[in-house]
């Protein structure tokens, strides 16, 4: 199968993964989504999407920083075409496909070739490729030529050209049959000992087979909690009923949907906190028209304001951290979430504005 071919046969296997600290890829696997260890980031819970799966919060049930893998768990559809692990051995120069979500580019797939289907790094085995993999991609899987999983893509050398590594498929499968045997969850593997331990059974954070500090374990306990006015937006949020763990895109960036229209709550380091929806393109037509109503409704308008950037035409509020307040936030995000929606489509259907294409839900 070519690449493409193998994308569109696969593509509902592939899942991405989102935290605060950044996103990745996952796979499907049996009733399982494996991906990496860094991608989850020592996160009980992380947020996933797919063809066939809205965005929406899965669990975390096996975390291995031994092997950098992890396993979370979703009560999803099992797909039409089921990926499966490899059982042929891997040679140098053989067709590799890697998928995965590289930069927010969503399904996006790589063809290379295995340069080195053995290289030592610690003392794994990792298939060297060079297929171009990039930051999103950690987790996704590197296919061959006949669509079974060969490894997961997990890291890369900086500063080099389509120096990219997997781990092997029989490394995940060991790690697929050990975690399946405990008929457990919530089980992370010790990278001293290399003992699968269940979380029940570790007391403050070490393992109990031989007294290792479980980094991962304390990552898991303490989970992830803003401060400061990141807090503060997120707690503007949730007072709106809002999801905050599916709002959030990164630690200081969220996403609100509200009918056509998508609002973007950034906070950035000089201290300034901007809300902005994106609404429609001018039209060709009228725009003095349009013009003069969006002054008008600047002048109505309380905590928001209009504006023109490239062709499209904006919603905002702007603030500094510092005044930020619960009551005030709250008042402006809500307006900026029900007004968006409500100006997208006046500007649309009464002047002519031309309704912007969304790239599909990352």
């Amino acid at each position: 199968m070519n690449t493409q071919v193998i994308l569109e046969t696969y593509i509902d296997n592939i899942i991405q993964i989102m935290t605060p600290y950044g996103t990745g890829t996952g796979f499907i696997i049996g009733e399982l989504i494996v991906t990496n260890s860094h991608v989850v980031g020592g996160l009980k819970e992380v947020v996933i999407s797919a063809k066939k799966i809205k965005r929406t919060i899965a669990s975390v049930v096996y975390d291995d920083p031994y092997y950098d893998l992890a396993f979370i768990s979703f009560d999803f559809i099992k797909p039409n075409n089921p990926l499966e692990l490899s059982t042929k051995s891997i040679s140098d120069g053989d067709t590799t496909i890697a998928i995965g979500h590289p930069y927010g580019l969503n399904y996006t797939a790589t063809e290379g070739i295995v340069s080195r289907a053995s290289r030592i790094h610690g003392d794994l085995e990792y298939i060297q490729i060079d297929a171009a993999i990039n930051p999103g991609n950690s987790g996704g899987p590197l296919l061959n030529e006949a669509g079974f999983v060969i490894g997961v893509n997990t890291f890369i050398i900086e500063n080099a050209n389509n120096l990219g590594f997997a781990l092997p498929y029989f490394y995940i499968q060991e790690a697929l049959v050990n975690y399946k045997e405990l008929k457990r969850k919530n089980i992370i593997r010790c990278n001293s000992c290399k003992n699968l331990i269940n979380e029940e059974d570790i007391k403050n954070d070490y393992c109990p087979a031989c007294g290792t500090k479980l980094q991962v374990a304390r990552h898991r306990r303490k989970g992830y909690k803003p401060t400061g006015p990141t807090k503060l937006i997120e707690d503007i949020l949730a007072s709106l009923d809002i999801n905050v763990t599916l709002a959030r895109r990164a630690q200081a960036s969220w996403r609100v949907d509200s009918g056509d229209a998508r609002v973007e709550i950034n906070y950035y380091e000089n201290g300034i906190i901007i809300g902005d929806a994106k609404l429609c393109a001018l039209p060709k037509e009228n725009i003095n028209k349009l013009y003069d109503y969006l002054l008008e409704e600047n002048e109505k308008l309380s905590y928001l304001q209009f504006s023109i950037n490239e062709n499209c035409i904006y919603i905002s509020y702007l603030i500094i951290d510092a005044s930020l307040t619960q009551k005030e936030g709250k008042i402006a995000i809500q307006r900026l979430i029900e007004y968006s929606d409500k100006y997208d489509d006046i500007l649309i259907n009464e002047f002519g504005a031309i309704k912007l294409k969304r790239d599909e839900e990352d």
